[in-house]
């Protein structure tokens, strides 16, 4: 199979993988992070913590994330999808009407990812402070769910409306705009370490002079690491773009394993859909 048609089957697969989830699981993030809040709000009442469904799937998403680094973040978060889909429209208006699409610089968006620590660490403190109950309105994830939901009275959302509008402007100009900036999850997810077999990085001695095409690509704007260095950026989304770019197969998570073959992509989603399907039903919990 020829490098193009690699990258279409492997689009193909992630298009549908992000379609799955963005269906039957669409609230994986907001569970995974209700599990947290609720962790801090019982110790800070000095109660013991109860191992609930959600608490499940923060704890296994961040295992997952542990052994596959973001794959989740890169392909079963609904507003990651949200957001793919968002930048993709924009894109294609964009060529059809021959126009040079706009974006957010690299030294803004290298300032903005400090943010989405910003937000966890002032959602933690609301909760354990017990105070979290008078941001009721102002979560745009709230009003995205009611939405997708065929639930159009948004009476009392007033600001969480405003800003899901916010975070879709931002989406149409910016890769992942929700997910590398405001996503409280993501600030955990970004803090986890990764096993070595999952983190991307590319070999440098082995580049072309002056090419930069993995970090153009990347949705995170992550200029890839030594092949062996210890250090790795935790802001990467798994995606494989750098993998399928890069002219000399430098780029991925190792010498035999790229990262982005299709056989790897659907055993990490089978993976993700098992959990999410015993943790959504088998508990008997409607997340």
């Amino acid at each position: 199979m020829n490098k193009l048609k690699k990258r279409k089957l492997h689009t193909l697969i992630k298009n549908l993988v992000q379609l799955v989830f963005f269906i039957f699981f669409p609230s994986l993030f907001v569970s995974s992070f209700n599990g947290f809040k609720a962790m801090v709000i019982k110790i800070s009442g000095s109660k013991p913590i109860e191992v609930d469904a959600f608490l499940l799937v923060s704890i296994f998403l961040c295992l997952f994330t542990f052994v596959f680094g973001r794959f989740f973040c890169g392909y079963a978060c609904a507003f990651g999808t949200l957001n793919d889909a968002v930048r993709a429209l924009y894109l294609r208006i964009c060529k059809k009407l021959k126009k040079k699409p706009l974006s957010i610089s690299e030294k803004i968006t290298s300032k903005l990812r400090y943010v989405k620590y910003l937000v966890l660490c002032f959602v933690l403190i609301m909760c354990y402070a017990d105070m979290y109950s008078t941001l009721q309105g102002s979560n745009p994830w709230d009003v995205f769910s009611r939405l997708r939901a065929g639930t159009l009275d948004l009476k009392g959302y007033a600001v969480g409306t405003a800003l899901l509008v916010a975070l879709v402007v931002g989406m149409v100009f910016c890769d992942r705009f929700f997910c590398r900036f405001f996503c409280p999850m993501g600030a955990i997810f970004s803090m986890l370490p990764v096993l070595p077999f999952s983190t991307v990085s590319r070999d440098r001695s082995n580049c072309a002079k002056g090419c930069s095409a993995c970090k153009r690509v990347c949705p995170a704007d992550i200029d890839l690491p030594q092949r062996g260095d210890c250090t790795t950026s935790g802001e990467c989304f798994q995606c494989g773009k750098c993998a399928e770019i890069c002219p000399k197969n430098n780029a991925g998570t190792g010498k035999q394993l790229r990262g982005n073959e299709p056989w790897y992509t659907l055993l990490r989603a089978v993976l993700l859909l098992a959990v999410a399907y015993f943790v959504t039903y088998k508990t008997e919990l409607f997340l």
